[in-house]
């Protein structure tokens, strides 16, 4: 070592430090590292309710085959503007397929006879539109009763019952860019077992919320003081085997020939004749029909059409296009009736004062 210079021996002592493991450096991280607060030590965290975006929780199971129906019949009901409601006893499904051939063949019928008369191309967007379905009578008057009575989109319905507790550090659900309150420094409150926040508000047909605001409303097998105030038109017609007939707009035209169908009339709807329409007489298109009883009709959800009301919006003349030129056309004369009165009374004293001038002038010559 005495013949090693100066710079040398410092070489060697810096690759001395360098071997070395830095124990005091460990010894410093874990001094510094904080301890968990007591009462994560002591209480359990709550779990984290997760749920994907296209399956909120329900009230009842989604996967239920009744669940998926209270969707469909309430999609239904907001998205067709003209419902008719029919009783079916005992149609079997061979009377069933006759029928709903029928149905599409006159529907095809009136739309090309349609498209001669105006000069167009056939359209058929009405006529896809429509469907003959066979209804579940007890999960349909529940998603008449949500579409009724449940709307979401009021200001009172997506306030929760309770406020939110205030965001905690220790707390997993508070994200890191929370701004904390001054308080939040304090441990954690202690969880209560028994009167827990309540979850996120959900606003869809399956929600508990939809559920209870349904709950309160009477219906017919439950009536108090204030039933007349909250039953829909359609409650005494839902009751045994159900089907409905969907329009996917009001078309007095297709309304007609379907009353002409389903429900004949004579002479109003009279039902089509061997010549115009063979298959329709066939026994099971017969069969069917006669066992088919119309019950009313959904307009534009605006409340219950009896049998007479639904034959006087498929006897409109000319449709809603000819509804709106005869209102105009009233409208019209009465305000060309308005305007003749109001120049008829100035012609009247016009001719009066004319009179008395002409004859003042001819006093004056004589």
């Amino acid at each position: 070592m005495q013949s090693l210079t100066k710079p040398q021996r410092l070489q060697i002592y810096i690759r001395r430090l360098q071997s070395q493991p830095c124990y005091r450096n460990a010894s410093t991280a874990s001094a510094i590292t904080p301890a968990a607060p007591i009462d994560q030590t002591i209480h359990s965290v709550p779990p984290i309710a997760r749920h994907p975006p296209t399956q909120p929780p329900s009230h009842k199971p989604p996967e239920f085959r009744k669940s998926q129906l209270l969707r469909s019949y309430a999609s239904l009901l907001r998205s067709s503007p003209l419902i008719l409601l029919f009783q079916h006893n005992n149609i079997r499904s061979v009377e069933w397929m006759a029928l709903r051939r029928e149905i599409a063949v006159a529907l095809r019928k009136l739309e090309e006879t349609r498209a001669k008369e105006n000069g167009t191309e056939v359209d058929t967007t009405i006529s896809s539109g429509i469907k003959l379905q066979i209804l579940q009578t007890g999960i349909f008057a529940a998603a008449l009763r949500i579409v009724e009575f449940y709307h979401p989109e009021e200001t009172h319905q997506h306030q929760p019952l309770h406020p939110p507790p205030p965001p905690h550090p220790t707390d997993p659900r508070t994200q890191s860019s929370t701004p904390l309150p001054p308080s939040s420094t304090s441990p954690a409150p202690k969880q209560n077992t028994t009167t827990s926040a309540p979850p996120p508000l959900y606003t869809h047909d399956l929600s508990p919320t939809a559920h209870l605001t349904v709950a309160h409303h009477p219906t017919r097998n439950r009536p108090n003081r204030h039933a007349l105030r909250h039953h829909h038109g359609l409650e005494p017609l839902l009751s045994g085997p159900l089907c409905a007939l969907t329009l996917p707009s009001i078309s007095p035209p297709h309304l007609s020939l379907l009353l002409r169908l389903l429900a004949p009339s004579p002479p109003a709807f009279a039902a089509p004749k061997r010549r115009e329409q063979p298959g329709y007489h066939d026994p099971a298109v017969q069969a069917a029909v006669a066992k088919l009883l119309l019950l009313g009709a959904r307009v534009e959800g605006r409340g219950a059409l009896d049998r007479a009301g639904t034959e006087w919006v498929g006897g409109l003349v000319g449709g809603l296009e000819g509804t709106r030129a005869e209102l105009v056309r009233v409208l019209q004369g009465a305000g060309v009736g308005i305007v003749g009165a109001l120049e008829g009374a100035g012609r009247a004293v016009y001719g009066v004062v004319e009179g008395r001038r002409r004859m003042l002038e001819e006093g004056e010559e004589g």
